[in-house]
């Protein structure tokens, strides 16, 4: 058999899949860790109101409780231990200072999760904001270093909690950037970010590239200082 014969006898390769062809995620019930601070709040106000159960967590279940009463939608409060494990996907939307600790106690009951990490290690002094490195690289590496048994991703950095957490406002407009290590995880990430009217996820890579993505809200700081904004970003071209 000739060369030629072999190629014409080989199976056709499978056209390459569609990088927006995304799961439907609308079923899945999504947690967010630090569901009383702004951002979080803000995502589990957007998230609910485009239809996903949602449940916020935080270290005192009233808290969340009485939080999740005011966003309505159907959202439920519950202290981080049971919002992680009534849930199939959990945000992570706690302050810098506490990310450590919260995960490291909750490395049981998020075995086996999907965990989305938007956690921005920040400093501030009198110049502004700053971007900080932690010893793992970035957040959400030091959250899979934190949680071996879960799937990490990094998202839902660069967005206004003004803005998401604001009635009026219909539509985000704003892209995600979605990081993570296996792409099955990276499109469930981008579909849900795709649930909010206004917003789409994109990929942006491993996790190696988390830091640059979390320090960039530094900059943006800067920029709605300067402009009196709430700035967000578009990636181009895709």
């Amino acid at each position: 058999m000739t060369s030629t014969d072999s190629a014409q006898n080989a199976p056709a390769k499978a056209p390459a899949k569609d990088p927006w062809d995304l799961p439907d995620v609308s079923g899945l019930v999504v947690g967010v860790l630090g569901g009383t601070g702004p951002q979080g709040k803000g995502l589990a106000y957007r998230l609910a109101k485009a239809g996903q159960k949602v449940i916020i967590g935080s270290r005192a279940a009233d808290r969340a409780q009485s939080a999740a009463e005011e966003l309505g939608y159907g959202v439920e409060g519950a202290d981080n231990a049971e919002t992680a494990r009534r849930s199939d996907i959990v945000i992570v939307a706690v302050p810098w200072d506490g990310h450590g600790e919260t995960l490291g106690s909750l490395r049981e009951e998020l075995a086996g999760k999907l965990v989305v990490d938007c956690v921005n290690p920040l400093g501030f002094d009198k110049k502004g904001a700053y971007a900080l490195k932690p010893e793992e690289g970035s957040a959400a590496e030091q959250a899979a270093a934190l949680l071996p048994d879960s799937r990490v991703a990094a998202a839902f950095h660069h967005l206004s909690a003004v803005l998401l957490q604001d009635p009026a406002i219909e539509e985000i407009d704003t892209d995600v950037m979605v990081l993570g290590e296996e792409r099955a995880d990276v499109e469930i990430v981008q579909a849900l970010a795709g649930r909010i009217p206004g917003m789409r996820g994109v990929f942006a890579g491993r996790l190696r590239g988390a830091h640059q993505v979390e320090s960039l809200v530094a900059n943006l700081i800067s920029v709605n200082r300067r402009y009196k904004a709430h700035a967000g970003l578009r990636v181009t071209d895709v």
